[in-house]
Parts: C-alpha cells; sequence; structure tokens
C-alpha cells in the first residue's frame, strides 16, 4: 500500500470513530501500519474529526518514533501505539477511544466478562484489565508505560483471539489487521460493554459463557474452520 492511500485509509478510520459514536471531543485516535516501510500513520493530536484530511496525518518512524511527515504534533497517544506496533507484530491498525461503556469499565478497573455470544464472536474470552500504573510509571514516560502494561498484561494472551484491553483508569484499545479493523473491534467492544453494564445490573450473579459455548461462537467467525459469512473468493 502506498503511502498516499494508508494516509487516506486512517484519515477515514479516524472519521469513522464520530460516526459510530465512539468519541467526545476529540477524545480518540486510529493509527495504520505499513511494516514494509516501517512507517505508523497517526492522527494529528487535538485536530476536530470534520477537519481531517489525509495530508493531516502524521508519519512516524517505528524504530526511532521520529516524526517524518505531516504538519502537525502527533496524537499524544503515539508512543503507545508504537510500542503496541513493536510488541505485536501481527497488528496493521490501532484505535484507542474513550468510549462510554468501555470507559467505564476500565475506570472501574474490572474486566468485561464474556457473557453472551455476541461477546464471543469477536473477543474469545474476557476483555482484560491493565494494571494501574504506578505514580512513578505516570510522571515517567506515561504514554510510552501504558503501552508497556499492556504488553505485560498480554504475555500469555492471543492479540488475535483478544483484539483489545482496558486500561486501568483510563479507557480501550483494540486492534486488528487494517486500521479499519482496529474501528470495527471498537465499535464491537462498545457495544458488548453495553450488553455487559446492563446483565450484570439485571443479574449481579450471572455467570461467564461455558468454554463450549464460548469456543462454538468465537471459532465459527475465527481461524481455518471458520463457517460464518462468504467465501472471500465468491
Amino acid at each position: 500500500m502506498s503511502l498516499d492511500k494508508l494516509k487516506r485509509h486512517v484519515c477515514e478510520a479516524n472519521k469513522a470513530l464520530e460516526r459510530n459514536g465512539l468519541i467526545t471531543l476529540t477524545w480518540g485516535n486510529v493509527s495504520g501500519i505499513d511494516r514494509s516501510k516501517n512507517l505508523v500513520v497517526i492522527k494529528p493530536s487535538g485536530v476536530t474529526y470534520a477537519d481531517l484530511k489525509p495530508s493531516d496525518m502524521v508519519v512516524l518512524d517505528l524504530s526511532s518514533g521520529k516524526k517524518i511527515g505531516g504538519k502537525y504534533r502527533p496524537s499524544s497517544d503515539a508512543p503507545t501505539h508504537l510500542i503496541l506496533y513493536r510488541a505485536f507484530p501481527d497488528i496493521g491498525g490501532i484505535t484507542h477511544a474513550h468510549s462510554i461503556y468501555a470507559s467505564m469499565f476500565a475506570q472501574a478497573c474490572i474486566s468485561i466478562p464474556a457473557l453472551g455470544t455476541t461477546h464471543a464472536d469477536i473477543f474469545h474470552g474476557e476483555v482484560p484489565i491493565t494494571r494501574p500504573l504506578t505514580k512513578r510509571e505516570v510522571e515517567d514516560g506515561y504514554e510510552v508505560n501504558t503501552g508497556k502494561v499492556i504488553v505485560e498484561r498480554f504475555k500469555k494472551l492471543d492479540t488475535v483471539a483478544v483484539p483489545g484491553v482496558l486500561v486501568a483508569n483510563h479507557g480501550p484499545f483494540t486492534w486488528g489487521q487494517s486500521a479499519q479493523d482496529s474501528v470495527h473491534n471498537s465499535i464491537a467492544l462498545e457495544a458488548v460493554a453495553k450488553m455487559a453494564y446492563g446483565t450484570l445490573i439485571i443479574n449481579p450473579k450471572v455467570k461467564p459463557l461455558p468454554d463450549y459455548l464460548l469456543d462454538k461462537h468465537f471459532f465459527r467467525k475465527h481461524g481455518p474452520n471458520a463457517y460464518y459469512g462468504q467465501k472471500k473468493n465468491q
């Protein structure tokens, strides 16, 4: 993919945050990566979504983190995105939003349990919560350390099977094969967070899905034996 095309895709993905009600004001950002060129494209800091143009996107070098293109400063969350791209080589796009229901779970420092089959269609298990950052981690490299606690939380988790996380006291991050795919997973995360919130109010004693039902719904959409939807060559 050309750099100009990646800028267009990332710009459109950022605008999709607003269209889908995932952001308030400018509280959110999407990035995408070109692994072949080692380049990350991300939303500029504080620019309203309605005003965004592909030419406004900021280009960063993955290895150094230095800005190599764009007239604006990158999103303040750019260091977090860079940490995740370096640690998770299979991801191609990242979304960070402060969507209401997912952020409520993050602020409560509670993971989102897999209570129903809708959740299982996207996430193979709970959406995990990170540990809170320490005072020192906040004061010394806050955004970098946000990325590091996510990586720490996923030491024994599969980023493909669980394409999102809640950062304690903060909000959700999701990822996917592309910038658009990461937004898709953010939309899904907010939906399952809202359903979990309501379910726990109705029945605080509800138990997570049994593994056999969790597996059935996840693997009918994901993996070599998936049968949901149409074949890609049709």
